[in-house]
C-alpha cells in the first residue's frame, strides 16, 4: 500500500472542534464530510488513523477528495481543509496593445456616476459597451492591470494612527522618553514582546550538502503544532532572553514577569518594562495567577510603559524578534525541544557578542517627521 503523502496530525483542540462540528447538524454537508475525513485520518488515534480506502468506503467519498482534504490541511491549515476547493479558472485571453491601452486609460479615468471606484467586472462591461472587444472576462482585466501595477478596485489600508491623535502621541513620547535613560543596573529598562512559530516535521531525511549541490529537503512535511516565544531585550546591556511556551495566556505572561523580577533582576530597585497593548499584557494577570501578596510583591518592582496602538515599531523587542526570525527561525523546526535548543544557542551567541541596540529616533524627530499626528492649535 502506498504511503500517505500528507499526514494528518490533529491537536486536542482541533479534534474537539471537528467533533463538535460533526454533531451540530447545522453546517454544510461538504464541511461535515471534510471534518469526518480529518477525524478518521488523524494519526494520533490509537490505531494510527484510517487508510484512505477505508475512509472512502465508510463515508462514500472518493479517495481523490480525501487526498485533497489532507493536502490542504497540511499545507494551509484546518480552515482551508474544511472549505470548498476553489476551482481553477481557464486561462484568460490576452489583450493586444491597442486594447490594453484602452483598458489602462479607462482605469485611470473617473469611475461612472454612482460608483466609488472601478471594479474588475465594471471595466470588463465597459470595454464591451465601447466595442473595444467583443467579449472579455474580469480575470483578463485583473491580469492585465496586475501586469501594469494598476489596482483601481483597491483601497489601501495601513495600520497607522489617524491624524491629530493625542493618545498615540502620549504613548509614543512616553516610550521615547524612557529610551533616553542612561544605563543603570539598579533600574534596568527591558523591552518585552512575543511571537509564534509553526513546528514542522520532516517526513523524509534531507539530503546533505555536496559539491555543486545545496542541501535538499523533500516538499512533504508534517505539521506539529505551534509554540509561543516570549522575548526579553535589555537594549543598553546587550542582553536578550527567549522563552518558549505552549501558549500565550495571561498566566504565561505573569510567569514571565515573575522570572524578570526573581531570576533576572533580583537585586534591582525596579525594572522598567516596555510592552505592547495586548490584552494579555495586563498587570492584573499577576493577581489572576498568584496570591495577592505575591502579585503585589512582583508588581512593586515593575514599572510598565506601553507602546501606542498601531505603534508596536516603538518596541525594541520587536526588532530583536525580527533578527531571531531571520537568523534562527527561518527553517523547519520539528518540535518544542528542538525549538528551545535552537533559540537558546542563538540567544547565547547574541549575548556573548553583547549586541546592543542604538535607538536613534527621538522626541524631537517625532515632532518633525510625525507632525501630522500632533493636534494643531490656533494662536
Amino acid at each position: 500500500m502506498a504511503r500517505k503523502k500528507y499526514i494528518v496530525s490533529l491537536t486536542a483542540e482541533e479534534r474537539k472542534e471537528l467533533e463538535q462540528l460533526t454533531t451540530t447538524g447545522k453546517v454544510a454537508a461538504y464541511k461535515m464530510n471534510h471534518a469526518r475525513i480529518l477525524l478518521k485520518a488523524d494519526t494520533n488515534q490509537e490505531d494510527g488513523g484510517w487508510t484512505d480506502q477505508a475512509i472512502s468506503q465508510a463515508l462514500d467519498i472518493s479517495v481523490a477528495t480525501i487526498e485533497r482534504v489532507r493536502q490542504r490541511f497540511v499545507e494551509t491549515g484546518l480552515e482551508s481543509a474544511l472549505s470548498r476547493q476553489v476551482q481553477q479558472q481557464r486561462k484568460p485571453r490576452r489583450l493586444d496593445g491597442s486594447q490594453e491601452a484602452h483598458l489602462i486609460a479607462m482605469t485611470c479615468s473617473e469611475p461612472p456616476e454612482g460608483q466609488a471606484r472601478w471594479s474588475l467586472r465594471l471595466l470588463a462591461e465597459r470595454m464591451v459597451e465601447l466595442e473595444v472587444v467583443e467579449s472579455i472576462c474580469h480575470e483578463t482585466v485583473r491580469q492585465t492591470l496586475k501586469k501594469n501595477d494598476l489596482k483601481p478596485w483597491l483601497k489601501e489600508c495601513w495600520v497607522i494612527p489617524p491624524e491629530s491623535n493625542a493618545t498615540f502621541v502620549y504613548y509614543m513620547e512616553d516610550i521615547l522618553s524612557v529610551y533616553t535613560r542612561s544605563y543603570d543596573s539598579r533600574y534596568p529598562v527591558v523591552c518585552f514582546d512575543e511571537t509564534s512559530k509553526q513546528l514542522v516535521k520532516e517526513t523524509q531525511v534531507p539530503l546533505p550538502i555536496e559539491p555543486g549541490q545545496p542541501p535538499r529537503y523533500d516538499y512533504e512535511y508534517e505539521r506539529n503544532g505551534v509554540n509561543n516565544l516570549f522575548m526579553f531585550v535589555e537594549p543598553l546591556a546587550g542582553w536578550r532572553h527567549v522563552q518558549v511556551t505552549d501558549r500565550r495566556t495571561k498566566h504565561d505572561y505573569a510567569q514571565q514577569m515573575k522570572y524578570l523580577v526573581d531570576e533576572r533582576y533580583p537585586d534591582a530597585e525596579w525594572v522598567t518594562v516596555v510592552q505592547d497593548q495586548l490584552n494579555t499584557h495586563d498587570p492584573s494577570a499577576l493577581y489572576a495567577t498568584f496570591e495577592p501578596q505575591e502579585a503585589k510583591r512582583i508588581l512593586d518592582k515593575l514599572e510598565f510603559h506601553y507602546t501606542p496602538v498601531h505603534g508596536s515599531w516603538l518596541n525594541m523587542a520587536e526588532t530583536e524578534l525580527s533578527v531571531l526570525a531571520r537568523q534562527c527561525l527561518d527553517r523547519r523546526i520539528p518540535d518544542q525541544p528542538s525549538l528551545q535548543q535552537e533559540t537558546l544557542a542563538w540567544e547565547q551567541r547574541r549575548n556573548a557578542q553583547l549586541r546592543t541596540i542604538d535607538w536613534q529616533f527621538t522626541t524631537e524627530d517625532a515632532r518633525v517627521k510625525l507632525k501630522r499626528l500632533y493636534p494643531s492649535f490656533q494662536p
